[in-house]
């Protein structure tokens, strides 16, 4: 086996660090990605993730400034996490060729 190169192991910083943000995140926020409220929206927790993500790519693509910032890029990978999670999907190991 080799040793992992200088992007992989950033890739796994990234990763961790995310893993991380959004745990926290869920306890914050008691769970509401997937188990929400309900009291305005009856929406599926699936539904109500794409729309937050839908919210969040909008707001990057009116933004006045060109600069991208952190925060907008771990809302949308921890978005894109639960929607995962919503849809089951937690091994992918059928993606790797």
């Amino acid at each position: 086996m080799t040793s992992p190169t200088e992007t992989q192991k950033s890739i796994a910083l990234v990763f961790d660090g995310m893993r991380e943000v959004v745990l926290e995140k869920n306890r914050r926020y008691g769970d509401s990605a997937l188990s929400p409220l309900g009291c305005f929206s009856k929406l599926s927790a699936d539904e109500s993730i794409r729309i937050r993500l839908d919210d969040k790519l909008k707001r990057i693509s009116n933004a006045q400034t060109a600069d991208l910032r952190k925060n907008d890029v771990a809302d949308i990978i921890g978005y894109l996490s639960l929607l995962c999670v919503s849809r089951g999907w937690t091994d992918f190991q059928d993606l790797i060729d």
